[in-house]
């Protein structure tokens, strides 16, 4: 019965590919009709969902799920929307706790640049919060000329807020004993399955962190709300705000509904303005650098694992796998035309052997007179720092969470609780350290002395890359290290990060190291390059896309897609012959 239910599972799976290959098939000819953009432009975009990093989802995906707008997306609207005498107004609808700090002073930062080439910028929100956390939403509001708020909503401008579960006691419940250890005081991600509350280093970083990136905060609402930081603070302690307070406090211009905002933009676009999508307009107007010498853009998103798909279709969850990684800087550094490369980060860390491989090819790029600048999102931490430290010119946004130089390593002891839920285990091995990596048994003594040798050789070989790629003293390198999570704003002080700034620093920054003139055009490019839906088609139906230079598979798209969906193929199998199993997390650089 248990094979009959997998197998009719994996058979469903295989039948809906082949129907969307398909559709996909009599789709992918036809040729939409292209509607011009009107004279006269309101910009909308909607800014209460995530903008992730990376490059859109694969072909098969958005037919499947729809397209969902990147970070990028929006970069090169605003940027393309602030040179065309069309547009006159963004309109953008805000209000909801999606977008990282980060993510929110990169899509400021835009806005900002918007607004200097004379245009004209409007907030909406429904609520900042609706009596919850409004902060953030708010604090990306200010970056517009005008914000609106909805009459019965409100503004949740409350501060910063941090907390952490912790889940030791559970585990001693439930009989799971974990056995870490780490490099060194600050290096805090087991703490939640080894502690029952922030030990003195973990609350030092992380109060640490609320002052520096709260006083971010509190400094761009002054300046944008044109008030003093100490008000700021005085109207943070005691709201959230209603309405009429907010516009009291002078932190909403007015108050009125989406159609009311609407009215306005169009009455101050101009007679016969009309409203165009985000998405719209970038499909039409194109996106901006397509024409000099090209800039290589490389995306490093999600857990750092040694190999893997770069996404998974069914959770959308990012990976930035090794192998992928490898592929892409090789090709960039192949390319004649590749002047320079653009390396976008966004990951907390992961395996570190597998950092070790992307640093390397980082290594490898600028031999090969490809300099590397990289550009970090909400977080470059750990193994995300570890990948970015050989690059000619980092740069990070104040927000960033970044450093977190050390390493932790260990393994769930489950042998209690397989006794409490009756279970026995046996065990023959070879070898005095055969039963290691097992969750059935306590580390022996010589088993510790050799986590403790991995940790101490990691630990030290990414503090010397860290000294080498940021010329810094072994001393120097330690008083900034030891697990420690810093903010971009302080990692700069500390010599950690070169520049503060998104996307357009870094472009900047990757011009001047190319030996670019400050204006010279330049063509951006993804690489590897994206695929065209007929391309991944007939590559992925054909298998063409198997084989690679280091002589790796790479699946089919009907394989991959049955490979996405072997994980819940398999907690189903394990749920149907042993409802007690336990599988141990992967555990490496955080």
């Amino acid at each position: 019965m248990r094979r009959f239910i997998v197998g009719f599972f994996a058979f469903v799976g295989f039948l809906t590919v082949l129907l969307v290959a398909g559709i996909m098939l009599l789709v992918g000819g036809l040729k939409p009709s292209v509607t011009p953009l009107p004279a006269n432009i309101v910009l909308i975009a909607d800014l209460t969902r995530d903008l992730p990093e990376g490059p859109s989802e694969e072909p098969v995906l958005r037919l499947v799920v729809g397209s969902k707008p990147t970070l990028r997306d929006f970069l090169d609207a605003i940027e393309a929307a602030g040179n065309d005498p069309r547009v006159k107004v963004l309109l953008a609808r805000v209000g909801d706790d999606e977008l990282g700090l980060a993510t929110v002073q990169e899509v400021r930062d835009a806005i900002a640049a918007f607004r200097s080439k004379g245009k004209l910028a409007l907030a909406f929100a429904d609520s900042f919060g609706e009596f919850g956390p409004g902060t953030r939403p708010y604090y990306l509001a200010t970056a517009f000329d005008e914000i609106w708020l909805q009459p019965m909503g409100n503004v949740g401008l409350t501060g910063l807020y941090a907390d952490s579960p912790f889940i030791k006691g559970t585990l001693d419940l439930v009989g799971v004993v974990p056995e870490f250890d780490h490099r060194e005081q600050y290096k805090t991600a087991m703490n939640v399955l080894t502690e029952t509350k922030m030990t003195p280093a973990h609350r030092e970083e992380v109060e640490a962190l609320l002052v520096s990136v709260g006083g971010q905060i509190v400094r761009g609402i002054a300046q944008a709300r044109k008030t003093t930081e100490a008000e700021v603070r005085e109207l943070i302690d005691r709201g959230p705000l209603l309405a009429q307070e907010a516009v009291q406090a002078k932190l909403v211009d007015r108050l009125g509904y989406r159609d009311q905002v609407l009215a306005h933009a169009r009455a101050r676009a101009g007679s016969g303005a009309e409203t165009v999508s985000l998405a719209n307009y970038l499909d039409h107007a194109g996106r901006p650098h397509r024409e000099g010498s090209t800039i290589a853009l490389i995306y490093g998103s999600g857990l750092v694992v040694r190999g893997g798909a770069a996404a998974n279709p069914l959770t959308g969850s990012n990976v930035m796998a090794a192998s992928e990684l490898t592929r892409a800087f090789r090709a960039a550094v192949r390319d004649p035309s590749v002047r320079a490369i653009l390396f976008r980060i966004d990951s907390p860390g992961g395996s570190a052997v597998a950092s070790e491989s992307i640093w390397r090819e980082v290594v490898f790029a600028r031999e090969r007179g490809k300099p590397v600048v990289v550009s970090m999102g909400d977080v470059a931490g750990s193994g995300g720092y570890y990948v970015a430290a050989a690059a000619d010119k980092i740069i990070a946004q104040p927000a960033t969470l970044t450093g977190s130089i050390g390493v932790l390593a260990g393994k769930l002891v489950v042998a209690d609780l397989l006794k409490k839920i009756g279970v026995s285990t046996d065990s023959a091995q070879i070898g005095a350290n055969a039963a290691m990596f097992s969750p059935t048994t306590d580390f022996s003594a010589e088993a510790h002395s050799r986590l403790e040798a991995f940790l101490d050789e990691t630990y030290r070989g990414f503090k010397d890359h860290v000294a080498t790629g940021r010329h810094m003293t072994p001393e120097e390198v330690e008083a900034v290290a030891k697990g420690r999570v810093w903010s971009g704003e302080d990692a700069k002080a500390r010599g950690l990060v070169d520049e503060l700034g998104g996307y357009s620093v870094a472009l900047r920054l990757a011009r001047e190291v190319a030996s670019l003139p400050a204006d010279a055009p330049f063509t951006l490019t993804v690489f590897p390059r994206e695929e065209t839906l007929p391309e991944l088609l007939y590559n992925r139906l054909s298998g063409k896309d198997r084989e690679r230079e280091d002589g790796s598979v790479t699946s089919g798209s009907i394989e991959r897609s049955l490979k996405a969906a072997q994980p819940l193929l398999r907690r189903l199998e394990m749920l149907l012959d042993a409802p007690g199993v336990l599988m141990m997390p992967s555990i490496g650089l955080r």
